[in-house]
């Protein structure tokens, strides 16, 4: 018995992007060749100059890790809804038919307007559930949410600049996101486990971008263009982003949407601060919106929204059983 294994890290295959000149506007084309470049290949990027102050990650990291903690008859409280909400226990994902059910537990909300309003429009938009033994995870929670959210803007805008299209064109219609937030917490994987077995399967993500604080556990692998699988540590003062699929689209494949999974061999908790960027569901992925009319796309188009139920579909228990309220 062992964990899957994966070469270390070679400094050139990941690269490091400082996004302050995006961010401030005082070289915003320079930001944009480099997410360019980085995402035409492994479409994994380290991001630096983010701006989520530290306290923000900090904050909400200490208090995600009081709910996990918690016994599972707390956490069950706010069991996932059908709109995607909630807490969803060890076992409750699978990346794939072939693979074993996930070891992470997760914990889901979504975007909220400013008035705290919740739009039902979607299959995945519906009322947040906020554990009531822990009032001040909404604050956190929701604070994180809006801060990697804007790092998602601002990275979005890069893309469009990247490909010579006007900067505001993957954020047109953004100002209802389907955009959703998850602590993912991964138990230590005992090593009497197998090499099959994942705090979570190999797997690409859904949606267009995903916005990633990784605590310094490490157990992120990434798979490289030759199909081996190569480590992604942690590396202070930086998010890790990756293209998802709906982007990948988007670009006909220009930008790579890369197969990745966690195998926590640390003997330690490893705890996420994921934000998984997508606009509003009724927008339209065609690639020919991005390279021409006359482009001959691989893909037909599809909204947002369609394809992202279509995909959580596959991969979320509880979305198979029809009693669930």
């Amino acid at each position: 018995m062992a964990y899957a294994q994966a070469k270390q890290l070679d400094p050139d295959v990941i690269s490091i992007v400082d996004i302050t000149e995006l961010r401030n506007g005082s070289d915003p084309m320079k930001v944009a060749k480099e997410l360019h470049a980085a995402s035409k290949g492994l479409g994994f990027i380290y991001i630096k100059g983010h701006g989520i102050p530290e306290d923000i990650i900090t904050e909400a990291r200490s208090t995600a890790y009081h709910f996990f903690r918690s016994p599972p008859e707390v956490k069950s409280d706010v069991n996932v809804s059908a709109q995607h909400r909630g807490w969803i226990g060890c076992g409750g994902a699978k990346m794939d038919d072939e693979l074993k059910p996930d070891l992470k537990e997760s914990y889901l909300w979504g975007f909220e307007n400013a008035s705290g309003d919740i739009l039902d429009d979607h299959q995945l938009r519906g009322q947040n559930q906020w554990p009531l033994h822990l009032p001040e995870l909404k604050i956190h929670a929701m604070d994180y949410f809006k801060h990697a959210h804007d790092v998602a803007h601002h990275l979005m805008r890069g893309f469009a600049l990247g490909l010579n299209l006007d900067e505001n064109f993957f954020l047109k219609a953004s100002d209802k996101p389907l955009s959703r937030a998850s602590f993912v917490y991964y138990p230590k994987q005992p090593e009497s486990m197998d090499d099959q077995q994942f705090g979570v399967g190999p797997h690409t993500d859904f949606g267009v971008l995903t916005v990633l604080a990784q605590d310094n556990v490490g157990g992120l692998q990434v798979q490289d263009i030759k199909g081996q699988w190569i480590e992604a540590p942690p590396i202070a003062d930086t998010l890790i982003v990756n293209v998802a699929d709906l982007l990948a689209r988007w670009t006909d494949g220009e930008y790579k949407s890369t197969p990745h999974r966690v195998v926590n061999s640390s003997g330690r908790e490893r705890l996420s601060l994921v934000l998984a960027f997508d606009p509003n569901p009724e927008t339209i992925i065609d690639a020919k919106d991005v390279f021409g009319a006359d482009y001959k796309t691989k893909d037909k188009p599809i909204t947002c929204g369609d394809y992202l139920n279509w995909r959580f579909d596959k991969a979320f228990s509880y979305r198979k059983n029809p009693d669930h309220e």
